[in-house]
């Protein structure tokens, strides 16, 4: 039996991913800073561990716990959306931290295992932003281009291995908590010069035409694990596929 871990499933595209997972067969190791074992369908192919992934120890634990692996899906991640110009850099390092270097750290902890049986797969979770990046949201744009470069650079490394790295860049997706956390990582006192972006940027987000479903992403993560001829970056939903297509 095969085993995935998925980071960041506690809602969205990681737990989509996860159900995913687990309906077509594969043992699941879910991980989740706060786990909620609820949010999954039980089954004795599901594990449901806590990490954050910019805890090194938390990392080392969850790998041990896991066992081997043959596919790590680095979904978790954080936004933020405000003008840079009110961004306090703690902010800047935490979305880095956890979006950038969480990934990096993941990629670097499952490795061994992976090269010691030449088989695996990695794949990477990061937004279709980084084809067409919009105001307001450039820390989070420049933390996930930053994992695209890293993940391109990373399966030419890793091919004569046996093991593969590739890319799911998702599209505008309203169901998911994006919108909401990043607007929750505002630093107050904006620059009234700012205010008419930020309500078209929300208002992009929320409005109509095409979107990302969390499914979209889930079936695109499966294609990137089980296809060994599937492109490195893989758009996850309409509105990606025609950016992609266009770009």
């Amino acid at each position: 039996m095969q085993t995935v871990l998925i980071t960041g499933c506690s809602s969205g595209f990681g737990l989509e991913t996860a159900r995913l997972f687990l309906e077509r067969g594969w043992r699941v190791v879910a991980t989740m800073r706060d786990p909620d074992p609820a949010v999954l369908p039980p089954s004795e192919r599901l594990r449901v561990l806590a990490l954050d992934v910019t805890d090194a120890a938390g990392i080392r634990a969850a790998i041990e716990a896991a066992g081997p692996l043959d596919a790590l899906v680095n979904n978790a991640g954080i936004g933020v959306l405000y003008p840079l110009e009110g961004i306090a850099m703690d902010t800047a390092r935490a979305v880095l931290e956890a979006n950038t270097l969480g990934t990096i750290a993941m990629t670097q902890a499952v490795l061994p295992g992976m090269r010691a049986r030449r088989a695996g797969v990695i794949v990477n979770v990061t937004s279709s932003v980084t084809l067409k990046p919009l105001p307001l949201l450039s820390v989070y744009t420049a933390s996930k281009a930053a994992v695209n470069a890293f993940t391109e650079s990373l399966a030419l490394e890793l091919a004569p291995l046996g093991i593969r790295a590739r890319l799911v860049l998702p599209g505008r997706s309203p169901g998911t908590r994006f919108g909401e956390n990043a607007r929750g990582r505002m630093q107050g006192n904006m620059p009234e010069d700012y205010a008419p972006l930020l309500d078209a940027v929300i208002a992009g987000v929320r409005g109509g035409g095409p979107v990302t479903h969390a499914r979209d992403v889930a079936e695109a993560v499966w294609r990137a694990v089980m296809d060994p001829a599937a492109p490195m970056r893989i758009p996850a939903g309409e509105d990606a596929q025609a950016l992609a297509a266009s770009s």
